[in-house]
């Protein structure tokens, strides 16, 4: 069997660049830095005077300029979801060293997931027709809005003419969009892909809409301590935004042009719950069954599992459930002694962008062998024991296998296997 070949005869997919703006910092260094430090990025909301709403603290992307990675004229035809996108495309591609030429564009692509899009360009247009006409409302209106954009920013600011797409399903967007890039290169339709998420509801309307589900945190006096995964005293999610992108490729093509890989992406899966708007499966049978196609398309054992980066949120219902699908997925004896945590804890729930967060905090573990902590975890919930949290503090440890977890309102599953490369 060729090197550049997995076991099952597919090529390999690796990870060799990395582009973050979140609000634990704007790149590769300042969020890994800030994840396993520990440190929080929720703060009192500063974008607007959130005096109406019961919660009033997020995670904003902080000393954040679109004018540092596009020309102001294109920066004023996005959303900021689609500048946050074209922001970490930029970071991932200098990351990775990728250079991308008229020849080399067709076999390069995006896929970029998004889970709401333009909420705040919907809000300003929506009232421009209300209070002034429909005569005065922006041509742009439709494309500053739609979810597609951020991909297709991506992709008109970095010249990618390869496949081009945007899977838009809630929380579980951002991993779609990797596992569906990772398929791309697999079947050779490109060489490259820039894949991951971005969003930004960190708006009034956003947190309007979320608190009337009761799904934030109103720890409004302890912003940093508010996101606490599978704390006995968990009251809700804080709201993040992002932009996230992770440059897959060929192992051949990586090689080819001597680029050194992060990680591996060994496999995919994903299944639908079938139960409920947003709350998940009661079961686990449906999320599990996500986690074994994963694992089964990696060629993975539930034992060999070292690391999850759980999509935990913070919610009362969502962490403990996520426990129950590891245990009944992984097996108890084997979940007992799988190193579990959620970087949420720290960068806030990122909606659609969360998955290309988390997927490349989990690369980044792998590669520097050390895992980033669930901060805020005090009081461990009695529903969430039978995995090793890494409670508070970061743990170095030797991260070979390691999953990222996704789970999106409307019951989306998606799961991904990541693994230190071997043999390269």
């Amino acid at each position: 069997m060729s090197p550049l070949r997995d076991g099952n005869g597919r090529r390999r997919v690796v990870v060799t660049g990395v582009g973050l703006v979140t609000s634990l910092g704007i790149g590769r260094e300042e969020n890994w830095a800030a994840a396993v430090a520990g440190r929080s990025g929720a703060a009192p909301i500063a974008r607007y005077e959130p005096v109406d709403t019961a919660s009033t603290i997020a995670c904003e992307v902080k000393g954040f300029d679109p004018t540092d990675f596009m020309e102001r004229r294109a920066a004023r035809r996005m959303d900021l979801f689609a500048q946050l996108a074209v922001a970490a495309g930029r970071l991932a591609v200098e990351d990775a060293a990728l250079s991308v030429s008229p020849a080399s564009a067709p076999r390069v692509g995006a896929a970029v997931g998004c889970g709401i899009g333009g909420l705040d360009s919907f809000v300003t247009q929506t009232l421009v027709v209300e209070n002034r006409g429909p005569d005065r409302v922006s041509p742009l209106f439709i494309p500053l809005v739609i979810a597609n954009m951020g991909a297709g920013q991506v992709s008109m600011e970095l010249g990618l003419k390869g496949p081009l797409t945007c899977p838009s399903t809630a929380c579980a967007s951002g991993n779609h969009a990797l596992g569906e890039a990772t398929e791309h290169i697999r079947s050779g339709r490109a060489d490259a892909m820039l894949a991951g998420g971005a969003e930004a509801t960190v708006t009034r309307t956003g947190l309007a809409a979320f608190n009337a589900m009761r799904a934030l945190s109103t720890r409004n006096d302890a912003p940093e301590a508010a996101s606490r995964p599978f704390d006995r005293g968990r009251d809700g999610f804080v709201m993040g935004e992002a932009g996230a992108i992770l440059v897959l490729e060929g192992l051949d093509h990586a090689q080819g042009r001597g680029a050194e890989p992060i990680c591996e992406i060994l496999g995919y899966g994903l299944s639908g719950d079938a139960h409920h708007l947003t709350e998940p499966d009661p079961t686990s049978e449906a999320p599990a069954a996500a986690v074994a196609m994963a694992l089964g398309d990696a060629g993975v054992a539930p034992s060999a599992v070292d690391y999850v980066n759980a999509h935990a949120t913070s919610t009362p219902v969502g962490d403990s459930a996520e426990v129950r699908t590891l245990r009944r997925a992984l097996g108890d004896e084997s979940a007992a002694r799988t190193m579990v945590s959620s970087t949420k804890s720290m960068h806030g729930h990122c909606l659609g962008a969360a998955g290309g967060v988390e997927a490349a905090l989990t690369a980044l573990a792998i590669r520097e062998g050390m895992v980033p902590p669930t901060i805020n975890l005090d009081d461990l919930d009695p529903e969430c024991e039978g995995v090793d949290h890494v409670a508070n503090a970061a743990r170095e440890a030797e991260v070979r296998i390691a999953m990222s977890t996704a789970f999106g309102f409307g019951g989306h599953n998606a799961i991904l296997v990541l693994g230190r490369p071997e043999d390269l």
